[in-house]
Formats: C-alpha cells, structure tokens, sequence
C-alpha cells in the first residue's frame, strides 16, 4: 500500500546509499512506528546525523564494511576465518574506531541520540593489533607473520629466483636455435615458468608440454632443467598455503570469544550505515525534523511531494508546496476541484509525510510543521480492479471501504481518492456521505477527494469535516495546484470544454441540461464559504487583538505599580527634606531663644514659640501618602525652590558648596543618564545602557563599553565644570585607543560562534558580546550555533536577539547546513 503514496521511492533511494548489506535490509524491513518515543528517536538519529554531515570534517563519510554475514560462522570450534573475511574485519575494526572516537571526543550535549546507540559498543585495540600483525597495508598475508612462514617464504624466493635465472638462460639458447620467436617472453601457467615454442619447434626442446594456444600454433613447454626447480617451488607453496591456514586457524581461536561483543559492534556500524543514507536522502530533498504534534493537531506547512519535486525538477520546473491543517475538531479533509488539479497529489503528500514521519525520515516540508501518530494509516487510491477474484472497480473500493471502517478510530489516518466514484453517482454519493458521517462519528482523521456536490453540501455544515479547493485560473482556464483551505472546489467542466475546442452550443446545451440549480449550488457554496473564512478571520483578529489588550493591561498595570511606588519614595524624600529644613529652623530658633533668655526675656513666650515648632515638624511627618496630590506637589516644588536659592546664595559668596549639619550629601546612583567619570583616565561621560555588570557610556561622539567598577558617578554640576576645563586631546587620545581595539577586533573577528553545552546564562552574555562585536566590526550577517535539543536554549537566545537593536533578523540556516540547530542573524 505504501507504493500507492510514492514511499516506495523514498526506500528504494535510501536502500541505495546504503554500503552494507545489513543497511540495506534494514532498509527493506523497517516499518513505520506507532510509539511516539520511538518515532522522535529515530527521527533525532537523522537530524544528528544531517548536523554532523554538514558540520564535522572527521566523521567517516561511507564506505562502511558489513561483517554480520561471516562473523557468527566463526563461533564454531572447527572453523577458520578467510583472508578476504580477515580483510573485511580490519575495515571494520577501522570503522567501528573511527566513529565511537568521533562521538567520544565531541562535547558533553552534543549528539545524544547517536552516542546514546553508541553506549553499549566496545571496541577492542587487541584484535585490531592482532589483524595488523597479520596482514599488511594491502589487506595481504605478511611473510612474517609467523616464523614459519617467514622461512619458508625466503626459501620459496630464493626457488623462484633460481628458476628465472634457469628458464632466462634457456630461452636465450632457443631464441639463438631459432626454436622460439626472437620476441618470445616466459609465460607463467599454474605457477611453473614456462617457454613458448612454435608447433613445427616443439621436439627441438626438451620438456613436458604444459599447455598449447587456442589456434595450436604455440606450445608451452616447461624444460626438462627446471621441472625439479618447479616442482619443488610448488612444494613449497603448499607449505605456505598451509602455514597461512594454520595462523588463520590460530587466529579465528584468539578471536571467538569476542565474537559476541564483535557482532553488537557489526550491528551498530550497519544502524550507522543507515541512519548515513537516510540523512544524505534528506538532505537532497531539502528535509528537516517536524515537530511532534501534543495536541492531536496535523500541521503541514510547504509540504512537497519528494518524488514529484525530483521529476519536476529534472524538467526545470518548481512544485507547487501545500499547507494544510487538521484538529481535532476539523479532523476529515474534503479536496474538491478540477481534473488534474492537483486534488489526488495533495492526498498523496499528506500520506508520504505522515509516512516519513513514522518511519524515523526527515519530512519534506518546513521543519515547523506537526505530525500526530496515528496506529493506522489506511489507503484506498486508484483503480483495483481484480480480473482474478472477479471484482470491479466498484467492488474493489467497496470492499477497501468494508476493511477501513472494521479498523477506523480516532488514532487512524484514512486517504481515500475519488471517494464514492466508480458507480451510479447518486448512489455512490449517497453510500459515500453514510461513510463519511460514520468516519467523523468515530474521529478519525482523513483526507477525501471528490467531485460530488452532496459531500462538498455536507462539509459545510458539518462540525467535523472541512473543505478544501484545488485553486483554478478561471481566466486562462488552468490549475494553479495549490489547495485552499475552507473553500469546497468546483469541477470548472464546462469551462474546461469551452477551453478545448467543444461547440459553445453544445455546452450551453449542457448547462440547460445541468440545471441553473446545479450552477447556482457551486456559486452559492463558494459564497458562503468565503464569507465565513472572511468571519473566522475577523475572529481570529479579534482574538489576537484582545491578547494585544490583555499584554498592553498588564504592561500598563505594571508601570502604574511603579509609578505608585516611585511617588511613594518621592513623598518619602521629600518628607526628610522638610526634617532637615525644620531642624535648621529649630537650631536657629534655639539660637533665637538662648538670646532671648541672655536678654531676660519672658519664659512663657518662649516655651511656646518652641512648642509652635515642635507641632509643626510633627504635623509634616504625619501627613504622607494621605496629603492632596496637589498640596504634595506645591511643597516639593517649594523645598526645591528653596534648596536652589540656597545653593545659588552660597555659590555666588564662596563659589564652593560647603556642607552643614542639615546638608547631607544625596547618593549618587548608576542609571541611564548618569554622568560618570572613567577612573584612571579622567574621561567623563554619560551612561547609555546598562547590561549586567557592563556599562554603555557617550564620550563626546565615541560610544565604548566599560565594567561598572571601572568609573564613578559624579554631579551635573561636576561634569560640566569638567567638561569646560577638559582639554580636547584626551577625547583625541581615547579615541585613537577606541580605533586600535576596534581593528584588533575586526582581525580577530569570526562570522560565526558555537555556544553548544553552555548554560543559559552565560550563552547569554557569550551572544551579547558576540553581537557587540559584529556590530562594532560592521559585519552584515553572523551564525549562533545552539544545537536542538528541547529547544529552550534557542527560544531564549531569539528572544534576546529580537530586543536587540542592532539585529533585523534572525532565522534558521538551511537544512543542508543544520536547520534549526543553528540561527542566522542579519543585522542592521
């Protein structure tokens, strides 16, 4: 059933990017997944798997070696491994150590999927060592592999060179005799060396004829001289061949007990093989990791058919992607439209990708997009008719939709083409509606094409199933392939006959035969849709609108809160103010009396002008937050009046602010605003931002980043007493030293920062400085690469990006160079 969606091809293209046969059988095997868990582990293995292609340079690229088929032979006690086996063993044991090397020296966080599979596997130095001293670089038996051989491979050298000297001599004499050609070489056959004579020559040299030419014109006469030579060369080949068996033998004993731990070994390195070809299938699909669906809802945005996309590129033309949504409460789809518009490849994009999904492969669409898991995914397309079990077209349908609703629930995805066709269209529409209705009864996800009116009817009123047109070009009288949601599809028949060549009276003629109601129906539907997705959009700006309300309440609550507090801690200042005038008031009132009763005064007035001062400070102190806003206001305006008239009578006589017991110096805070002094270089400017233990200042037209505990804050009045006196160089001077940090900057500068296994917080403040960086060095566009994992790392690092100003904006890379696991800043 899964070739009738196209997922056949996506196997078959993943089968042949396998290098291992046990990749290709899991391959052919493997089924999709109904456990959710399984399903996200699969699919993580890819993406990993897509990262590092696109990322690491070490990781082996391919040419993996299968070792399962030869391998559990090998448990035998009687049994000897092969040296070609030996061979595929060594690639192996490089294999299996270039990739748990790999995943073990990556950070902490990166990859957990793939070194999760890699866990359990051992690899084992000691038989890697053992193959080494066997064989040689070239995958041969070494002649020192034991002593032995060794010997006996001197010796068999030492043979063979006797007889080359032999066998060159007498060729020379025949070549001199004229009994073999004067370009005659020695020929090899069987391992003896061997001299080529003409038939009419073959009695003048004396040998054993081994062997003749095709056209018996040539003998291959071995000499009587050589014939022990040879014999004994072939003695003592079979000495090597023996001796080579037994080290193979001696081996394969060494080898048998971790032949267990080997196969698990086997077996991952083919898992690795596959997961390899699925990711490079994905990636020349331009696939991506969706998004499992939490709340039931299928979401699929730009999804394409991979085996349409791949023909239609080979014509240079692009695929028309479908965006298509179901819930829960719209969970049936119902694709109306023109012929070849496109109905049955849309039902057909939404099978593969569900299928891909399952199955554990990256999906052709975006990597937003939502995938549910269902337990079913039920097809009935085409024509099934069956010669053999004497069933129609009809028939065959019939008895697809009799198996489909025996297994139909709420967890099973139905995709069924031209539903309710292939027989008398009022009855097949009325028996398809009854299906339909018994599939929205149960809740069962699906997607239905159609060209009968009474199921577009249906739709519209129904609470569960939905339309979907395939758009057409009424003017140019052509499909535009793309499926609109919400909208039922009309057939466009009689357009379409105007359009290839049918008499116009003959298709005015059907048209009064269709009926103006038929005519109306189609006009009268697509009205009343359009006016309803137009409702629902005014809904849905509504509700966007009130969660705008809602979030501008809150924020204004907020700042209602603060100001409430701010006035709170102004009365509270402006409180101890008037403490402070009042006690200097009562200091010279004391002054006052101490004269008065130097001077006899009368004791009663002055216990009461004292008495008339102590209620007066006590009447200030308890009025607070109770006093008119007003009343607050007018005496704070007045103390500062009186502060400023103060200060401004003590300047002009001392040109200096001395203080008095009732002056005490008011605390300067850092603040956006602040004047502030840089300390050691008596540079003073004034505070731009504030971020963290870093502080922005304005120094006349330079703008630096500095460390809190790098400046002071100082007065108004002290700042622009500096600022007159400030000579000009020493903006000069900051400047020139700006410029120099600016160019080590740029030369150091990367376009691109890896913030993987960091925690939040300080990937936070890596970025920000990051993002300073670019900007001060005017780059353009830079990469943070943050990994997917749960996806919390890169929320926050974009949600700081977008409060940035100097970002415009940021996006994921392509999937061919890590998707969503890296984000692409474009800056202002």
């Amino acid at each position: 059933m899964e070739n009738k969606i196209g997922f056949g091809f996506i196997r078959e293209k993943v089968k042949n990017r396998c290098s291992t046969l046990y990749a290709m059988q899991r391959a052919e095997l493997e089924t999709i997944s109904t456990d959710p868990q399984e399903i996200m582990r699969r699919q993580c293995l890819v993406d990993e798997m897509i990262q590092i292609r696109s990322l690491e340079t070490k990781f082996p690229q391919g040419g993996f070696t299968d070792c399962t088929g030869f391998l559990p032979a090998l448990k035998k006690e009687s049994s000897s491994i092969s040296v070609e086996n030996m061979r595929k063993l060594s690639a192996f044991m490089d294999n299996l150590r270039q990739v748990t090397s790999f995943l073990n020296g990556t950070k902490e966080g990166k990859y957990p999927c793939l070194k999760a599979l890699a866990l359990p596997i051992q690899y084992f130095p000691t038989v890697n060592t053992r193959i080494g001293n066997i064989l040689d670089k070239n995958g041969e038996i070494k002649d020192n592999a034991s002593a032995a051989l060794q010997k006996i491979s001197s010796e068999l050298r030492q043979a063979q060179s006797s007889v080359s000297r032999r066998i060159e001599s007498i060729l020379k004499r025949a070549k001199a005799d004229n009994i073999t050609d004067e370009d005659a070489t020695i020929s090899v056959r069987d391992g003896k060396m061997l001299i080529p004579v003409n038939a009419t020559s073959k009695r003048s040299l004396a040998g054993i004829v081994q062997d003749e030419s095709a056209s018996g014109k040539t003998f291959f006469i071995e000499p009587m001289e050589v014939v022990e030579l040879n014999n004994n060369i072939r003695r003592l080949m079979f000495d090597r061949q023996r001796e080579i068996a037994r080290i193979l033998f001696e081996f394969t004993e060494f080898l048998r007990p971790y032949i267990p731990e080997l196969m698990d070994g086997a077996r991952f390195i083919g898992e690795v093989d596959f997961i390899r070809a699925k990711a490079e299938c994905a990636s020349q699909m331009r696939a991506g990791m969706p998004v499992l669906s939490e709340d039931g809802n299928l979401r699929i945005y730009e999804g394409r058919h991979p085996l349409l996309e791949s023909a239609l590129e080979r014509e240079g033309k692009k695929i028309v992607p479908v965006d298509l949504f179901l819930t829960k409460d719209k969970h049936i789809l119902v694709i109306s439209g023109p012929n070849a518009g496109g109905k049955s490849v849309a039902l057909k994009t939404v099978g593969i990708l569900q299928y891909m999904f399952q199955w554990g492969m990256p999906t052709s669409c975006s990597q937003k997009s939502e995938f549910p898991v269902f337990d079913n995914i039920l097809i009935d397309i085409g024509d099934q008719q069956s010669l053999e079990n004497d069933l129609s077209t009809y028939s065959s349908h019939l008895l697809n939709m009799k198996n489909l609703l025996k297994a139909a629930s709420s967890k099973t995805l139905v995709l069924i083409d031209e539903f309710g066709s292939g027989t008398e269209p009022a009855a097949g529409g009325a028996i398809a509606q009854t299906i339909l209705e018994e599939l929205e009864e149960r809740g069962t996800y699906g997607v239905i094409t159609t060209h009968y009116t009474n199921l577009k009817v249906y739709a519209e009123g129904s609470k569960g199933v939905v339309n979907g047109a395939m758009l057409f070009d009424s003017v140019n009288i052509a499909p535009l392939y793309k499926l609109e949601m919400g909208v039922p599809g009309n057939s466009f028949a009689f357009d379409l006959a105007r359009k290839m060549g049918l008499p116009e009276h003959l298709v005015k003629k059907a048209e009064e035969k269709a009926g103006e109601d038929f005519i109306d129906l189609e006009k009268q539907l697509r009205t009343i849709s359009k006016n309803r997705r137009k409702l629902e959009d005014k809904l849905a700006r509504i509700r966007n609108t009130d969660k705008t309300l809602e979030s501008v309440t809150e924020k204004y609550s907020k700042e209602l809160s603060d100001i409430r507090q701010t006035k709170k801690q102004i009365i509270d200042q402006a409180k101890e103010e008037a403490k402070q005038i009042i006690a200097e008031a009562n200091r010279k009132v004391e002054s006052t009396i101490k004269k008065i009763k130097e001077a006899q005064a009368e004791k009663e007035a002055t216990k009461k002008a004292r008495q008339a001062l102590k209620d007066a400070g006590q009447n200030i102190e308890n009025k607070g937050l109770s006093d008119q806003d007003k009343k607050i206001e007018a005496k704070m305006k007045s103390l500062q009046e009186r502060q400023a008239r103060r200060e401004e009578r003590k300047a002009k006589r001392e040109n200096k602010q001395p203080q008095t017991k009732a002056e005490e110096p008011v605390a300067l805070t850092l603040e956006v605003g602040s004047k502030v002094k840089v300390n050691g270089s008596g540079l003073i400017g004034e505070v731009i931002k504030i971020e963290g233990k870093n502080v922005t200042i304005s120094v006349g037209d330079i703008t630096s980043r500095v460390k809190k505990d790098s400046i002071t804050v100082i007065s108004n009045k002290e700042f622009q007493s500096q600022a007159a006196s400030k000579p000009s160089s020493s903006l000069r001077n900051y400047s020139v030293t700006l410029d120099e940090s600016i160019s080590k900057r740029k030369l150091s500068f990367k376009d691109e920062i890896d913030i993987r296994g960091q925690r939040l917080e300080e990937a936070l403040i890596t970025v920000s400085k990051f993002i300073d960086d670019a900007t001060l060095v005017g780059a353009s566009t830079v990469r943070i690469l943050h990994g997917k994992g749960t996806g919390v790392l890169k929320e926050e690092i974009r949600k700081w990006l977008k409060t940035n100003p100097a970002v415009k904006s940021c996006q994921d890379e392509d999937v061919r160079f890590g998707g969503a696991g890296i984000t692409v800043v474009e800056l202002i």
